[in-house]
């Protein structure tokens, strides 16, 4: 039997940390994730034993996935201006309502290979949030992979597992 390639490596070390301390705790998890494209939930269903802490994921890459699965509204659009903190704050408060999971893990960000003239817009940039009934931690990461799309999209999920670390651990600021 040969190894599978799947997860990337940098996601291998970091599910396994999160997935042992969620069947530990007996506690489970939901992902609402647009630029990661699924990896996220895809890293998390990886690990054995995923059916008892993972509730489930959506993929939320464009603004009308957002409308249809996430609770938006067109007045979400007037104002609109890309990822931020604020934008996965509401992705991860919605979906762990919704699903009822102890944690939702949201991130937005832009993976390029272009971008846009604002911070947020740039590629490597990732806005990130962890929810629970204790509240909301956000984070900010800029990769400097620059333009690299499939590199940026691994470590938005390697970010995204990190942030759920600290938070199960009481490691992330409340």
């Amino acid at each position: 039997m040969t190894s599978s390639t799947f997860p990337p490596a940098a996601l291998k070390q970091i599910v396994q940390e999160v997935a042992t301390l969620l069947k530990e705790r007996k506690e489970t998890i939901s992902v609402a994730e647009t630029a990661a494209g699924g990896l996220i939930s895809a890293t998390l269903l990886s690990f054995p034993g995923a059916s008892g802490y993972y509730k489930g994921g959506l993929t939320l890459y464009t603004l009308e996935s957002r409308i249809a699965y996430a609770g938006w509204t067109e007045a979400f659009l007037k104002d609109y201006k890309g990822p931020t903190p604020d934008i996965v704050s509401g992705l991860a408060e919605h979906t762990r309502k919704a699903l009822g999971s102890t944690y939702t893990v949201s991130e937005s960000g832009t993976a390029g290979p272009t971008g846009g003239a604002t911070r947020n817009r740039t590629p490597g940039y990732v806005a990130l949030a962890v929810t629970s009934e204790k509240g909301t931690v956000t984070r900010e990461v800029e990769t400097g992979l620059g333009g690299d799309r499939e590199a940026n999209m691994v470590q938005f999920a390697v970010e995204g597992l990190k942030l759920v670390r600290d938070v199960i651990k009481g490691e992330g600021k409340l």
